[in-house]
């Protein structure tokens, strides 16, 4: 009997614990209905006819700034907020240097002041931080360009898009880090 208890006990903690994880900084008191301080976002593109596809979660500057105040340079950064952002690819892809093949990655950056490095990890399913390092499937740098005007909402998108191939867009601030993708 005591051992069912003390297996009954641990199991609880460890649901609990799991639960609290998964909710990160989500606040309990949140009203149904009100929107995230991060709130999800999705990049979607066809290549050769196959989708490619990014979730991730839309943090704001909110008077912070690129580098220092928020995604330090020099530090792997998760390319947004709360849970890892996601790449689910059904077709081979080359992202700059890197060979993808079809299958779900997660993503990460590491800025720095004059280039940022694109990261494809093969380790799925974490919140997005620490950092799985070991698990990299590859890194590329990615080119940079100044926007004309701040852009306090972080987003991903696929721009430039022609057959097979499109540049996968990171922008904040005024950054927009950039990288080829092309379809296999």
């Amino acid at each position: 009997m005591f051992l069912r208890t003390l297996a009954t006990a641990v199991c609880c903690t460890l649901l609990t614990t799991a639960s609290l994880a998964q909710m990160g900084d989500m606040k309990m008191d949140q009203p149904a209905g009100k929107s995230m301080p991060s709130p999800p976002a999705t990049a979607n593109v066809t290549l050769n006819g196959k989708a490619v596809t990014i979730n991730y979660n839309s943090p704001r500057l909110k008077g912070r700034t690129i580098g220092s105040d928020i995604v330090p340079y020099g530090e792997v950064w998760r390319t947004g907020a709360n849970p890892a952002t996601t790449l689910i690819t059904a077709t081979n892809l080359r992202i700059g240097t890197i060979e993808v093949p079809a299958g779900t990655y997660t993503l990460f950056t590491l800025p720095s002041a004059k280039q940022w490095l694109f990261i494809v990890s093969k380790k799925t399913g974490e919140w997005g931080i620490p950092y799985p390092e070991g698990n990299d499937l590859g890194r590329t740098p990615m080119t940079g360009k100044t926007l004309p005007a701040s852009q306090e909402n972080m987003s991903i998108s696929f721009e430039n898009t022609k057959g097979g191939s499109t540049e996968l867009h990171v922008k904040w601030g005024t950054t927009d880090q950039y990288v080829t993708v092309k379809a296999d």
